[in-house]
């Protein structure tokens, strides 16, 4: 059920959006499923920008919790 600590927030865009979206540097936490693309791993700060903002993702979302702070 958890995610290596060293996997990093990939939010809110998931890499493919303005800037690449992939500055934080904080320990995944949730993992959010996206259409024919791999799950968005994020931190809880980005867990709401990555719902609205990135591509892909399911709705109603699919959230899974893959980790601990």
């Amino acid at each position: 059920m958890s995610v290596p600590r060293n996997v990093r927030c990939r939010g809110p865009y998931g890499g493919e959006g303005p800037g690449g979206g992939t500055d934080c540097s904080d320990p995944a936490v949730f993992e959010v499923a996206r259409y024919g693309m791999p799950p968005l791993r994020v931190c809880p700060i980005h867990l709401g920008p990555s719902l609205l903002m990135a591509s892909g993702v399911l709705w109603p979302p699919e959230i899974r919790l893959v980790g601990r702070l």
